[in-house]
């Protein structure tokens, strides 16, 4: 080979060598950028005042879902409660409010209000502390009675009473959670019965249908 086909070789070579170059450092650049790009979502090189810090250091506010509901009302068991958000307890059942005043939406369900079944739940009887509970006097209600329930944002949705029904802890109630129709239900269940000391329990449950006006 000729010393100038050897020179051009070389060049050819060395010119391939930078591309490579090249390209592994357009390649390190973009991933830099993007690991700065994460960083600087984190935090900041810039100097921090102590009070900056402390704040930065809180939780990230948390966005309140205005359309959730919060008060229940039912005015003819002078019941005016605050609405807690519950999903299934340990056991698979539909979970409780913590205490004895307040009720529980079923958060796997439709929202009061929208279309559906909306079930709401509350305690039955009086607490250990003798504290009347929320539904203690739920089936006092009848067709015709109106219950109100008020969402964070104070839009306040009007349930009319359909029926009452009482079952018992076997019994099969899909019509509690699931509606055929295309209208917005809400359904409150609760305890019946006189307590169970062997079982820790109450042998019935009462479910009131409403549907809304």
């Amino acid at each position: 080979m000729s010393k100038a086909k050897k020179s051009k070789s070389k060049i050819l070579l060395r010119q391939v060598r930078l591309k490579g170059v090249f390209r592994g450092l357009a390649f390190f650049l973009v991933f830099l950028l993007c690991f700065v790009t994460v960083r600087s979502t984190q935090s900041s090189p810039a100097p921090f005042s102590k009070k900056a810090v402390s704040v930065a250091k809180q939780k990230p506010a948390v966005k309140i879902d205005l359309s959730l509901p919060a008060r229940l009302t039912i005015p003819k068991l002078k019941v005016d409660a605050v609405v807690e958000s519950v999903g299934l307890a340990p056991d698979g059942a539909v979970g409780v409010p913590k205490g004895p005043v307040n009720a529980a939406w079923y958060n796997l369900g439709p929202r009061p209000g929208d279309v559906g079944s909306s079930v709401i739940t509350g305690h039955y009887g009086y607490w250990k502390s003798g504290v009347q509970t929320i539904f203690n006097n739920l089936s006092k209600l009848r067709a015709g009675d109106k219950i109100y329930v008020k969402n964070k944002q104070g839009v306040t949705t009007t349930f009319v009473v359909r029926e009452i029904k009482s079952y018992g802890p076997k019994d099969s109630a899909p019509e509690v959670f699931f509606s055929n129709d295309d209208q917005a239900h809400l359904n409150l269940i609760t305890c019946q019965g006189a307590w169970n000391k062997v079982t820790k329990s109450f042998p019935k449950r009462l479910v009131v249908f409403t549907d809304k006006e």
